[in-house]
């Protein structure tokens, strides 16, 4: 296969999508951490563990996201440069290092969607026994 010094330069608009999409997502989450934070009562609830749990390995899931997606840019940087070197079977090799880091970013982007899910779930779990609290106490 012969590679062009154009082909690595195709994943630059999509790796600065991602970047985009990633940084979003860091900063929603930091703003849900926040306002968590803000509305701290006196006593910590099992759903408010468990839900400081869910974002801080959300956090950590995007701090790794965005770090491959950083490698994988800078490998196919090197790849497109030394294709221009006209090192043909290093820029195989690199352009290939660049596309592996960008499978384990999306494969990571991948278990924090699955994650935010979850998270999804306890914050309904609380208002679910928050609005059956006072129900059953009527009874």
């Amino acid at each position: 296969m012969i590679l062009s010094i154009t082909d690595p330069a195709f994943l630059f608009p999509g790796i600065s999508l991602l970047f985009l999409a990633y940084t979003n997502r860091y900063l929603a989450l930091a703003n849900v951490i926040r306002a968590l934070n803000n509305n701290v009562d006196d006593e910590f609830s099992p759903n408010r563990i468990s839900q400081i749990q869910s974002l801080h390995m959300r956090i950590t899931l995007i701090k790794y996201m965005q770090a491959f997606g950083v490698v994988a840019f800078l490998f196919c940087v090197l790849a497109m440069l030394s294709l221009m070197l006209e090192q043909q079977h290093s820029g195989e090799v690199l352009f290939f290092t660049s596309l592996i880091s960008m499978v384990i970013s999306l494969l990571l982007s991948l278990t924090e969607v699955m994650k935010s899910g979850q998270s999804l779930k306890i914050e309904l779990d609380r208002t679910h026994v928050r609005k059956s609290g006072p129900s059953k106490r009527k009874s």
